[in-house]
């Protein structure tokens, strides 16, 4: 029960709030003089016990006016906090900036056109509908009215066209230009220099209309604009990509707005006052601390954070997660982005661009061991290809497990038909990670192992940071001879997955029929059946040809703490799992503290 001066501090604190809100505001015309109160019609002084009612209804409101669920916390309470990984070399909070440097909590200052539903269906997000031109290559967004960036400028179809030509400017550099090569009209050439900016097929037609043009017809547009992360056009003219990473100069039309930002410390974001959006969030604060992330779950058993992902959980952390009930019950696990991890290697060079050598890579990693044994069958399934079952395309029968299969003998003919009998003179390696934690070191240091005890060859795994990892990988030539790494999906379409190995891509590895295959499926539309058994047989082909060596499907989750709820996370979806999937931002606006966070001694008492 709460005590007088519980009630005294909650309205203190709601008045200050509202003065808050009311400060970030923009500035409303005066109020016509007949519409101000007169003194006489305040509330009458003999009616004192409505005080504390209408306290108890405001402390159960957001600032949208919205009232918590009813097994809710009062919305003081209404605070998300989160671990951010101390190594973290980041610059920015937003995807068109810098996907690879990211701060925690990114991409909450804007909504893209689309998001996902938890069967991972294409939904509405700022755009309201959305339809396809007769030959397959425009696409028209229709925006939805209303919405604003937090200084009062509205959100329209221009600040996604300058958002695009931005990230389309060879000087913008941008880490993730792959993504759009060969799909928007006249990317390639302007991302060459080829063309100006302005050519590019991403167009505002008026305020609320925005049209994109592709080069051949492509079915999955509308999912890939899960990625349409916009920044406004005037503050990109005024202060430059790099707004968002000072609180002086940004501005968000997203659930929230930025009020602390100390790299290598704390984060903090408030909920945007003048957020429109179709995700006005039930909390009203979201941190972000920087630890060590060995230290995550500890300082999750200490209520000091809310959730740590499947990524930071070792295998004996899990020994306790799972002989535990209510650690067991809150840990929800998921497809995720249908997540592989992989070797990689530079083909075009030796000792790689020798198929014998891939092979018996191939052949030499004991993925049942390792996942059994490093990854924990809870987190991963042994992969012997890119699709991870369950994703359009992939196999499920197992048909592809014959061509990369663990047998320690046939890796050795293939060694040795390479010139390298019994690992005799083959080169020293250096496997390069990509700024991975202890538990995923732990899998590609087992990886390393389980190769050179069979090929009697020696690897040194050196784990790079992130930044140096991803710029000699995208290097043209590659930097990078040999890598290990993780891929998911950006859009569930083969054309993603399958995508990346296209010879324009990330990868270090051509193959001309394999190109040709998935360039014709991905703009294949009318016959979905052909289109899927081309993409089946590109990926035999992506196997075959050892673009790379499949290690393990992730299966991923999150651990939340019990008083974590919200329909996002608790209910399931049509397969029966209840969890955050990928791809679901609308969460932000779903989940809160339910009132069993009183049971627990966390951060938000102290």
């Amino acid at each position: 029960m709460m005590t007088k001066r519980t009630w005294t501090m909650l309205i203190g604190m709601m008045v200050a709030f509202g003065l808050l809100v009311t400060a970030c505001a923009p500035q409303a015309a005066p109020a016509p003089p007949a519409e101000q109160p007169a003194p006489e019609e305040k509330a009458p002084a003999e009616e004192p016990a409505a005080a504390p009612e209408a306290a108890e209804e405001d402390a159960y409101m957001t600032i949208y006016g919205e009232r918590l669920p009813e097994d809710a916390a009062t919305y003081d309470m209404q605070i998300y906090k989160v671990p951010c990984d101390i190594k973290g070399n980041h610059i920015t909070f937003d995807f068109q900036v810098a996907v690879y440097q990211r701060f925690c909590l990114s991409d909450l200052f804007q909504d893209q056109l689309v998001n996902l539903d938890k069967d991972f269906n294409v939904i509405p997000a700022s755009a309201e509908s959305w339809e396809v031109s007769e030959d397959g290559l425009t696409w028209t967004f229709h925006i939805k009215p209303g919405l604003q960036w937090s200084d009062g400028t509205p959100l329209t179809a221009y600040d996604w066209e300058a958002t695009y030509q931005m990230i389309a400017n060879p000087e913008h550099a941008w880490d993730f230009a792959w993504f759009y090569s060969g799909v928007l009209k006249n990317w390639d050439e302007i991302i060459a220099g080829e063309l100006p900016p302005s050519e590019l097929g991403v167009k505002a037609v008026d305020d609320l209309t925005l049209q994109i043009t592709t080069e051949t017809p492509w079915p999955p547009l509308p999912a890939m604009m899960q990625f349409s992360f916009v920044m406004q056009k005037k503050a990109l003219e005024e202060h430059g990509p790099l707004y968002n990473s000072n609180v002086e100069t940004s501005v968000s039309a997203g659930p929230f707005i930025l009020d602390v930002l100390e790299p290598g410390k704390r984060i903090e974001l408030v909920a945007n006052p003048m957020y429109k959006g179709y995700r006005q969030p039930r909390l009203q604060r979201l941190i972000a601390e920087y630890r060590d992330m060995s230290t995550a779950f500890v300082a999750f058993q200490n209520y000091e954070i809310d959730q740590v992902g499947y990524e930071w959980l070792s295998p004996a952390d899990f020994e306790i997660i799972l002989s535990d009930p209510v650690l067991k019950e809150n840990y929800l696990r998921h497809y995720g982005d249908f997540r592989t991890d992989y070797l990689l290697f530079d083909t075009y060079n030796p000792p790689f661009n020798d198929i014998n050598v891939r092979k018996a890579f191939a052949h030499a990693v004991d993925r049942e061991a390792i996942v059994k044994n490093v990854y924990g069958e809870i987190k991963a399934m042994p992969a012997y290809s890119m699709l991870m079952p369950g994703y359009p395309a992939s196999d499920t029968e197992g048909k592809l497990k014959e061509y990369q299969k663990y047998d320690c003998d046939l890796a050795k003919e293939y060694l040795a038909k390479a010139g390298y009998p019994n690992g005799e003179g083959f080169p020293k390696l250096e496997m390069w990670l990509r700024n991975e934690g202890p538990a995923m070191q732990a899998v590609f240091q087992a990886v390393a192992a389980s190769i050179s005890e069979c090929l009697n060859i020696q690897i040194e795994v050196s784990n790079k940071d992130f930044k140096v990892y991803m710029d000699a990988l995208n290097a043209k030539p590659t930097q990078l001879q040999f890598g290990a790494v993780s891929y998911g999906m950006d859009f569930l379409d083969p054309a993603n997955l399958l995508g990346i190995w296209l010879s324009t891509g990330r990868h270090s590895w051509k193959n001309d029929e394999f190109d040709r295959i998935v360039r014709e499926a991905s703009s294949l539309v009318g016959d979905p059946e052909k289109r899927k058994a081309m993409f089946q047989e590109a990926e035999r082909i992506l196997v075959d040809d050892v673009g790379g060596v499949f290690i393990a499907h992730r299966w991923q989750g999150d651990l939340f703490q019990p008083f974590i709820q919200g329909d996002c996370i608790r209910e399931p979806d049509s397969q029966g799992i209840a969890a955050w999937h990928w791809g679901n931002d609308w969460c932000w606006g779903n989940i809160y503290i339910s009132k069993d966070v009183y049971n627990y001694d966390t951060y938000r008492g102290k």
